[in-house]
């Protein structure tokens, strides 16, 4: 594939832009921006238009909580411990990690272990589904179902959208 073909032009917030101005040429409210899409696989079904706004936004809550704890090696790690091979000891974790990992523990509450899995799987660690799901046609479908079921159930949870009916 083309590297032309994983960017795609998409409208961003100006994070210049001068709300005590007015909006013109000089001072627009947003600005063309090149976005890879195969970044994440979050983006990519984004592109494609499997994802809506809103699990978009609650994917990227989602990572940058998964990231703020350390991702999958933080559940491990035991601040306690001591070091005896001489080794660096790491960091106490901080309010923001503690915070973040409570945040993740409700996710899981909601989501189930299933639904946790999938979501951590695709939103914090950036796997595809054609990794997670192998090259099953239906299993991918089911794996790409449950994602969005998940991700509404986040954007509910976080305010980010209403529930769909």
């Amino acid at each position: 594939m083309s590297p032309q073909a994983r960017l795609r032009a998409v409208s961003v917030p100006n994070p210049y832009f001068a709300r005590a101005h007015p909006a013109d040429a000089s001072n627009p409210r947003t600005i063309p921006a090149a976005v890879n899409v195969r970044e994440s696989a979050v983006t990519t079904l984004a592109a494609r238009g499997q994802l809506d706004a809103a699990q978009v936004a609650a994917a990227d809550r989602f990572r940058a909580l998964w990231e703020a704890i350390g991702g999958a090696g933080a559940s491990g790690i035991d601040p306690g411990r001591i070091v005896v091979d001489g080794g660096k000891a790491r960091e106490p974790f901080n309010e923001r990690q503690v915070n973040a990992g409570k945040e993740l523990a409700r996710c899981r509450v909601l989501l189930g272990v299933r639904g946790y899995q999938l979501v951590s799987l695709v939103a914090g660690e950036g796997h595809s589904l054609h990794e997670i799901a192998g090259k099953e046609k239906r299993a991918r479908l089911v794996a790409a179902d449950l994602l969005r079921m998940s991700l509404d159930d986040l954007a509910v949870l976080w305010r980010l959208a209403t529930r769909r009916r």
